[in-house]
């Protein structure tokens, strides 16, 4: 599918046009569990992928961020491998640069599937940098552009273009304190708290609720009116995990929710799912 990193453009390369380097951005979905929670496991995999693929190495540089995520940059002689990875959503972004034509892009990009155990890989473009012609030609920025589809980065840029009713967010929260998820009175303050953060006006008191016979489903569940809709969640004794959700129809920062409730709870990690209801 990918040829060795041919960058002569057009139909033949009669008129000597050729580009300074080609630049693939890939992505990775639906990947292990806990491999991007890893700083080491994650640059492990970049630096295996560009020795696999026949880049020259010269160094790396990795910053693992709280709560998590997980930024980095493989120096290679031919340019560059950088990624981002959101753990919350099992998810990596990669960007391969080079500007030698030795490199084995699908050996690199399978490399890091099988490193990342993505279930999913899309490659999202596939550019020649620095396209040079003999004589040169201009080329107008907007002949290239003009059929990018741009999306939002922002929760409240996406509320604002479409108007919900409401915003869902639903944040699991891993490896949590057990003396804190089972201590009703902590959750209360919990939710106290997290009200006074995104300011929802909370409606009557916190209701905390202790359910389950079965060791497996056993914890404190927790409800709480706001004027905009409703908090819940359930705190689970086994697995030391908070289930959480937050309806408004007012608007908040999802992330804000995701990374309080790992803060507050002392948990290790989180999964995040948002949802504009119509």
């Amino acid at each position: 599918m990918l040829e060795k990193n041919r960058k002569f453009v057009g139909d033949t390369q009669k008129d000597g046009s050729f580009a300074l380097g080609r630049q693939l951005t890939i992505e990775y979905y639906e990947c292990g569990e806990k491999i991007l929670l890893s700083k080491n496991l994650v640059e492990n995999a970049l630096l295996k992928a560009a020795k696999d693929s026949g880049a020259t190495i010269i160094n790396s540089s990795f910053h693992k961020f709280e709560p998590q995520g997980i930024s980095g940059v493989v120096i290679i002689a031919e340019s560059h491998f950088t990624v981002h990875a959101w753990p919350e959503h099992d998810y990596a972004a990669v960007d391969i640069f080079t500007c030698g034509d030795n490199i084995d892009l699908e050996v690199a990009i399978n490399s890091m599937k099988d490193s990342f155990e993505s279930e999913n890989v899309v490659i999202s473009s596939d550019q020649n940098r620095g396209i040079i012609s003999k004589p040169f030609e201009q080329k107008e920025v907007g002949q290239i552009i003009k059929n990018s589809k741009i999306y939002p980065i922002s929760w409240r840029k996406e509320y604002e273009k479409k108007n919900p009713w409401g915003v869902l967010t639903s944040v699991d929260v891993y490896e949590c304190d057990p003396q804190m998820i089972q201590d009703a009175n902590t959750i209360e303050q919990f939710v106290y708290q997290l009200c006074d953060l995104i300011d929802m006006k909370r409606f009557g008191e916190c209701q905390v609720v202790h359910f389950g016979e079965d060791e497996r489903v056993e914890g404190f569940s927790m409800t709480q009116l706001i004027e905009t809709s409703l908090i819940s969640g359930h705190f689970a004794n086994a697995s030391n995990g908070v289930y959480l959700d937050v309806f408004s129809c007012k608007f908040y920062e999802p992330r804000e929710v995701a990374e309080f409730a790992t803060s507050f709870f002392k948990g290790d990690h989180y999964k995040m799912q948002i949802a504009l209801r119509q």
